[in-house]
């Protein structure tokens, strides 16, 4: 099984589309998303300066844009790669597994992008890495000068976000055995100072157009396997004031029995944490066009492909490892969309296992108690008829309809 990534911000570097305009598919996407965006994205990754798409209203939609754009050469519509991204590559990841289309994906990041720059100039934040030393006293340190976790991208590498005059304090007396480097970033991002960027882009997100994702995708707040369109933008909203945790995304990944990861253009950082995190995991950082024969050879060899038709049932899977407790719910029940099933629990939190879309309950795949892995089958449901459907609907969507 194959992994897809997608980078976030920091990963953009001076002229970095400048390969890729040799292409001509490539190089169509991408005027296509400066269309969309309204931003000349072409021109900003050819000859912007690093301080020009260092901008976050500028680097985020670059760097979407360039995954999209190098996925569309990659990938064929049959093709099952798990898809993940880290921060603003979520939404890259969000329309490649079909919850999104690339022009929402982008309108959403162009005003996220906006939003978190606005809420940067509001107070002087940052980030900084912290890199090595002890999990519970890089802990106890940033408790200490108020900062936040923004990023735990792996053991031994947490990016603190918060007033830049606490990261300074920060490194002037770092946890034993660690060093704390400062990041080029003009905000504290996914910490509480970007509450209203949250907030505002939850405004445009209500009314987003999404659909239930076809493909694997993965939600970097948690490391969960999210199967719903609705639950897919919730958590695109939430995670610019949330923490990244790129660390449950690769214990997912490795849960799923991933065997090889492509990190799409400009790739490079997270497969280096792959190597880390996940030794014997075949990688692949795509740089240039010169690299996608390569990938594709690797997909070919390790991902999943499928060309036979939805089934006319539905299936509600675990979003993540651990321990299935089902509801008492009986089979032949007719439930609404989001009723419960149960939750699954881990060592790190608890997660509900929902009817997304709603259904007859016909059987259940896993008792209670049953350890299970993320996007294994729990129930299995049969759509309901259009009359019962919109009976439902009218319905609160909690509890058991019979």
């Amino acid at each position: 099984m194959l992994a897809l990534l997608a980078p976030g911000q920091g990963a953009q570097t001076p002229g970095m589309l400048v390969p890729w305009l040799d292409d001509a598919g490539t190089a169509a996407a991408l005027r296509w998303s400066a269309a969309v965006t309204g931003i000349d994205l072409v021109a900003l990754g050819t000859t912007g300066t690093a301080d020009e798409i260092r901008d976050t209203a500028v680097a985020q939609p670059l760097l979407v844009a360039l995954a999209l754009a190098v996925a569309d050469r990659l990938l064929d519509d049959a093709d099952r790669p798990v898809v993940a991204g880290h921060s603003v590559g979520e939404f890259a990841a969000a329309a490649l597994a079909g919850a999104l289309t690339a022009e929402t994906a982008l309108t959403l990041v162009r005003e996220r992008g906006r939003l978190m720059a606005a809420a940067s100039a509001m107070t002087p934040t940052g980030m900084s890495a912290v890199l090595g030393g002890d999990a519970d006293e890089v802990t106890a340190a940033l408790d200490r000068h108020g900062l936040t976790a923004a990023n735990v991208n792996t053991a031994g590498q947490v990016v603190a976000a918060g007033r830049l005059d606490a990261l300074a304090a920060l490194a002037a007396d770092p946890p034993a055995k660690a060093r704390v480097r400062a990041l080029q970033v003009a905000g504290a991002f996914h910490t509480e100072f970007m509450a209203g960027a949250r907030d505002g882009l939850a405004v445009l997100a209500g009314s987003a157009p999404r659909t239930d994702p076809v493909r694997t995708l993965l939600g970097n707040g948690d490391g969960a396997v999210v199967r719903a369109g609705d639950d897919v933008v919730r958590r695109l909203v939430e995670q610019v004031a949330r923490p990244v945790r790129w660390d449950l995304c690769m214990t997912t990944l490795a849960d799923l029995g991933v065997t090889a990861a492509v990190e799409l253009a400009p790739g490079g950082t997270l497969t280096g944490l792959v190597r880390r995190a996940m030794p014997g995991v075949e990688t692949l950082a795509v740089t240039t066009p010169d690299d996608l024969p390569a990938a594709r050879a690797m997909l070919d060899r390790h991902a999943v492909t499928t060309s036979e038709p939805a089934p006319s049932w539905r299936v509600a899977v675990a979003p993540v490892a651990g321990t299935f407790r089902r509801t008492q719910t009986e089979p032949g029940t007719a439930l609404a969309p989001g009723a419960p099933l149960g939750v699954v629990v881990s060592n790190r939190s608890e997660s509900a296992v929902e009817a997304a879309h709603g259904g007859v309950l016909v059987e259940w795949l896993a008792h209670d108690g049953d350890p299970v892995s993320p996007g294994q089958a729990i129930a299995r449901l049969h759509p309901l008829d259009a009359d019962t459907a919109l009976q439902l609907r009218g319905l609160p969507a909690r509890g058991v309809f019979a």
